[in-house]
This record gives C-alpha cells, sequence and structure tokens, in this order.
C-alpha cells in the first residue's frame, strides 16, 4: 500500500511538472525593478606605494628629490588621497613629504589605509589613493528589462558623463564631509539679489525703429 502511495505521489509530481509553461521552463522570470536606472557608477580604487629612507627623521634632498619625481610620474593632482604611513611614530619626514606635495596643491591626509609588506625601520612609506569612476557594460546589448520597468540603458547616457566628469570619483561612495561652519551672509546672498533686482519689464518696452533704413 505504501509502494503504490509513493508511486502515486511522483506521477502527480511528474504531471505538474510537465504542465508548467514551456517559456517558465526554458528562462526565469524577468524582475521587474521599476523607474529606477540599472546603469550606475561603479569606483575603482588603485593604491601606489612608495618606501623612502628617513634619516634622523627627516628626507635627504635626494629623497626628496626621488619623491618629487614618483610624484611627476604618477600625474598627482586633484582628487588624489596622500598619506604617510609612519608605523614608529611621528617624524619630521611627514612635513618634508608635505611640502613636496603642496607643490602639486594637495595635502598630506590623517592616517594611512593598510598596504602589503612591512615598513622597514628607518624608512617611511607614502601611499597614493586614486580613484576611477565608470559605468559597467554601457551601452547594453539587450535593453529589455520587462513592460513595467525602463530600458536597461536609460541612465547610461547621464551616469557615464557624471563618472567621467567627477573630479573626486571617491565623492560618489562617502562625499564630502560639511565644514561645520555657517555664513548667514552666503546663505542669504541669493535671496538679498533676487530681491533687490527689479523686475523685467519695469522701465518699460525699448523703442525699435521698425521703418527699415536705420531712419
Amino acid at each position: 500500500m505504501t509502494a503504490t502511495r509513493n508511486l502515486l505521489i511522483a506521477l502527480l509530481a511528474a504531471g505538474a511538472t510537465l504542465a508548467a509553461p514551456a517559456d517558465a521552463r526554458r528562462k526565469p522570470q524577468a524582475v521587474e525593478h521599476g523607474l529606477d536606472s540599472a546603469a550606475q557608477p561603479v569606483v575603482q580604487r588603485t593604491d601606489y606605494v612608495l618606501d623612502l629612507t628617513a634619516r634622523d627623521d627627516r628626507l635627504s634632498p635626494t629623497e626628496r628629490s626621488r619623491l618629487n619625481g614618483w610624484f611627476g610620474s604618477l600625474g598627482l593632482g586633484y582628487g588624489d588621497r596622500l598619506w604617510v604611513d609612519e608605523p614608529y611614530g611621528p617624524s619630521t619626514a611627514r612635513q618634508d613629504v608635505a611640502r613636496v606635495a603642496a607643490e602639486y596643491g594637495l595635502l598630506v591626509s590623517d592616517g594611512a589605509p593598510v598596504t602589503a609588506g612591512a615598513v622597514a625601520p628607518g624608512t617611511v612609506r607614502v601611499i597614493v589613493s586614486r580613484s576611477f569612476a565608470y559605468v559597467p557594460g554601457c551601452p547594453f546589448a539587450d535593453g529589455n528589462r520587462g513592460p513595467s520597468s525602463t530600458s536597461a540603458n536609460y541612465g547610461c547616457s547621464v551616469n557615464s558623463n557624471l563618472a567621467a566628469m567627477i573630479a573626486d570619483p571617491s565623492d560618489l561612495v562617502l562625499g564630502q564631509a560639511g565644514s561645520g561652519i555657517r555664513d548667514t551672509g552666503t546663505a542669504a546672498k541669493a535671496i538679498k539679489v533676487y530681491r533687490d533686482t527689479p523686475p523685467t519689464g519695469v522701465k518699460g518696452l525699448d523703442k525699435v525703429n521698425t521703418q527699415g533704413g536705420g531712419k
């Protein structure tokens, strides 16, 4: 009796599988994403590392020249982040790095990210972090996302341009921290200009010669 019941259950399960629509068996149902854009910028970060010898907690002129050449080869500029890793305590070498970095318009950030390998005694590690933003896959060959959703290519142009033009790609991830200083004069400047500017047409319309010939 038990064997007959198990056989009946197996036959019913097989019949239910065969009765399913053919399209449902061939491919999964499309996910409805609504009106949001599937093309979103992705930020990729790369760290560059240089170890410098610090004698008496200072960088020699040779090491400073080496650091300057390294910055120049990287094309150091706005959007890059700079750290000095001093595992054996603060040193004057950090100030020497900051002076060279100031020529490129950058400041040394506090702390330092974790990098591969230990920093040898008597050296400091300079770390330059650079981010790159892009939208992967745009444009998509198959732009269909379902009847109730926008095309998969929706947002490709806007977000790709945003990723290409943003000065600091890491702002797409973390943004910029506020300074905490409020200037009420700056905040009210736009309102003051709006209130003080007379409306257009107050002085009447300009007289225009419609006779032609400059008369």
